[in-house]
């Protein structure tokens, strides 16, 4: 594997923990983000199916965005761990004004496997565009 395409994780030590991963958008990498998911989510002592959603949610956006991302760029995702709650936040530049189709059937899994689910567009730093997903998962059933 090549140096740019290692993913490189951080984590922050604030109140909330928090993981951030960044390597290239290419779909050979995202099972290590899909792995981080489900472990962040079984050291935060969500249930079985409540990591088998998480795991699941974030390869889906991972994979959508991975195919709306401009040749050569990243795909950061960020894992904020808050209790009975992760939030994740998944972003790729797009390089044009590329929208991200909700009425799909991948759309569909997404907001079924996630407990809230949002899209964001906007600027990365150099002014190219980037589209975000932001999904959040609760541990379990009720909560």
């Amino acid at each position: 594997m090549a140096q740019e395409d290692s993913p490189s994780v951080t984590a922050d030590q604030g109140t909330a923990p928090t993981v951030e991963i960044r390597t290239a958008a290419r779909p050979a990498l995202i099972p290590t983000v899909r792995a981080v998911a489900s472990d962040l989510a079984a050291r935060a002592d969500f249930d079985l199916d409540a990591i088998s959603d998480l795991r699941m949610a974030v390869d889906e956006a991972c994979a959508t965005l991975v195919g709306l991302a401009a040749p050569g760029s990243s795909l950061r995702c960020t894992f904020d761990v808050h209790g009975e709650r992760i939030d994740v936040s998944a972003q790729v530049v797009t390089g044009g004004a590329t929208e991200l189709p909700t009425d799909s059937f991948g759309w569909r899994v997404l907001q079924t496997l996630a407990d809230q689910v949002a899209i964001e567009t906007g600027e990365e730093d150099g002014g190219r565009r980037a589209l975000t997903i932001r999904l959040h998962k609760l541990a379990g059933p009720g909560l």
